[in-house]
């Protein structure tokens, strides 16, 4: 099941579960809209892949199914991070 990350990987931006601005890889990397076609130019870092938009999960579900806590954060960011 989709993790649902809570932030951006490079900025560390916020990501609530009903974002429309969060992107996520085949991997379920998680960005903002904005790193992702910024300095991501639409490749993640970690595998290469393109992004998506992470779809949102129904309110009904995330009592069942919980967003992940878990941030993820590259300590460097990603400026200058060639994807694999």
């Amino acid at each position: 099941m989709l993790a649902l990350r809570p932030n951006c990987e490079c900025c560390d931006k916020d990501l609530p579960p009903d974002s429309r601005v969060a992107m996520i890889c085949t991997f379920g990397c998680t960005f903002c809209i904005d790193c992702a076609e910024g300095m991501l130019a639409g490749a993640c870092p970690n595998c290469g892949g393109e992004f998506t938009r992470r779809p949102v999960r129904p309110v009904a579900l995330l009592e069942k199914y919980p967003a992940s806590t878990e941030r993820v954060l590259k300590p460097q960011g990603c400026a200058g991070v060639k994807a694999a």
